[in-house]
């Protein structure tokens, strides 16, 4: 990993006609943000300049077949197809679900070559992008597989942090999907990033119940009890600060979630309601736990408002950010990690 004053933040431009074109506009018509990145949008110029044209914008793009050609504080194209797309805003299109995927594809291999730093992914739609080539829930579990590591969905805000023990999965599977392994992984998933990612020392977790008021005593089942209970134990015997399981219908409403520096959900609703209703579109969804380092908004295609020039980018933008913020503290985690001599020289 090399430490650079202007990160290469590779963009996949998601689906095309939803909002993720109007939000990385929006996001980098503020020239302030050419200032500590370069942004690579993986999509096509002609595409782009649809974007521009229908939005009134005055971006200039960088226009580039090669990555080579890249040209730091632009926003580069990076041209994955050349040939004109119909974009109709608002529509679901099996066709357009194609693009999205190339574009992501496309922007991972860049992350996985090193030729972009980060990778921020706009928001596709689950349904139109599934094909016999490609056969994923979306962009996590593509990515996990992509890349090295193990896969935490991490939502994070600069003061709230929450991760999930089961991401999407109906609800009715959620318990078959619960064991004592998953749980310690996805806790140390959880517990590495807040070292690594975000640079807290002693992290303090708190764990969400499996049932409502964590079974009441085996009343409202006995999961919290049998599964969850003794295997936080065994992590807080590591000397690992974990805490709970704390009943859910609480714990947001109380303030209780200001004493940690994570929280770690059951499944996708019990963490990601509160989150959302907390971070009021500040949100960032952080793909924790692999070599490579991806984000995006904690919105999805929101096709009822595009075309409409009223998509709000701050979730997007937040995410740029964030990506920016997480490469640079790995790189600080990892000089200070791997040299001894620094490390004592900040104890003296």
């Amino acid at each position: 990993m090399k430490k650079s004053e202007n990160i290469v933040v590779g963009i996949s431009i998601g689906d095309l006609n939803g909002i993720g074109g109007e939000i990385v506009l929006k996001t980098f018509e503020d020239s302030r943000m050419l200032e500590f990145c370069t942004p690579v949008i993986f999509a096509s110029a002609k595409a782009m300049n649809f974007f521009k044209t229908h939005f009134n914008s005055e971006i200039n793009f960088n226009s580039i077949n090669n990555l080579n050609q890249l040209l730091f504080g632009k926003v580069n194209v990076f041209n994955c197809w050349n040939e004109p797309v119909n974009i109709e805003f608002g529509k679901e299109d099996v066709k357009i679900g194609a693009y999205a995927i190339k574009s992501l594809q496309m922007a991972t291999k860049a992350l996985k070559d090193g030729q972009i730093d980060v990778l921020v992914t706009a928001p596709i739609n689950k349904h139109n992008i599934q094909s016999e080539a490609f056969k994923f829930p979306g962009h996590t579990d593509y990515l996990a597989q992509q890349l090295e590591g193990e896969s935490l969905m991490f939502m994070v805000t600069d003061t709230l942090r929450v991760g999930l023990l089961t991401d999407h999965v109906p609800v009715k599977n959620i318990v078959e999907h619960l064991s004592e392994a998953l749980i310690i992984k996805k806790i140390n998933a959880v517990y590495n990033s807040l070292l690594k990612d975000f640079n807290i020392v002693r992290p303090k977790i708190a764990v969400l119940g499996i049932n409502p008021h964590t079974g009441d005593n085996g009343v409202i089942g006995n999961e919290d009890d049998t599964i969850l209970r003794p295997t936080l134990q065994k992590i807080k015997e590591e000397g690992k600060l974990v805490f709970g399981p704390y009943a859910a219908d609480s714990f947001f409403g109380s303030n209780n979630y200001k004493n940690f520096d994570a929280i770690v959900a059951t499944y996708h609703d019990q963490g990601l309601i509160p989150f959302k209703t907390l971070s009021f579109g500040q949100g960032v969804n952080f793909t924790a736990g692999l070599n490579k380092i991806r984000t995006s908004p904690d919105h999805g295609t929101a096709y009822e408002i595009a075309g409409k020039g009223v998509a709000d980018e701050n979730s997007f933008k937040e995410a740029v950010f964030a990506a920016i913020q997480i490469f640079k503290n790995r790189f600080d985690y990892e000089e200070l990690t791997s040299n001894p001599l620094k490390k004592s020289n900040q104890k003296m």
